[in-house]
């Protein structure tokens, strides 16, 4: 057994992840909280609100105020699900769109930091183990939660 606690290192690679992209959106009127949401309407513009705020395991009320600031910088526009009046699908407006090549830049910056002095195999392995813990971790909440 090691006496190395994973996530110490694992949570402040994320929150110096946030300081980062929060200091690089700040001109945007973006904050930390919102950038992931414009991710996953450039993979799926048009979801649900609800559908978003399950995709990253955050209450509805939280994904609200997200979606509500994007909405008020321009980024997205939320339309009535003519299948149930009390929900709202979101989509990217003209100036969310615009703003993918300049986030996805942001992103690959942090990156590129993270991953300097590595060589492409470590890299790569780094990428593998990363996704793999995060397929186990959550494949253990649902599984508690069940």
């Amino acid at each position: 057994m090691t006496d190395v606690f994973w996530g110490r290192w694992i949570s402040l690679l994320y929150r110096y992840g946030l300081i980062f992209v929060a200091k690089e959106l700040e001109p945007y009127n973006i904050g930390k909280g919102q950038f992931m949401f414009l991710l996953a309407l450039y993979k799926r513009d048009g979801m649900l609100q609800e559908e978003v705020a399950t995709l990253f395991n955050i209450d509805k009320g939280t994904t609200a105020r997200a979606i509500s600031k994007l909405e008020k910088a321009g980024y997205v526009i939320r339309k009535p699900n003519v299948q149930d009046l009390r929900s709202n699908h979101v989509f990217l407006t003209q100036q969310g769109m615009d703003f993918k090549p300049r986030l996805y830049a942001i992103l690959q910056r942090w990156t590129d930091i993270l991953s300097t002095g590595m060589t492409a195999e470590e890299t790569e392995k780094a990428l593998d183990l990363l996704t793999k813990m995060s397929r186990n971790a959550t494949m253990h909440i649902h599984k508690e939660r069940q």
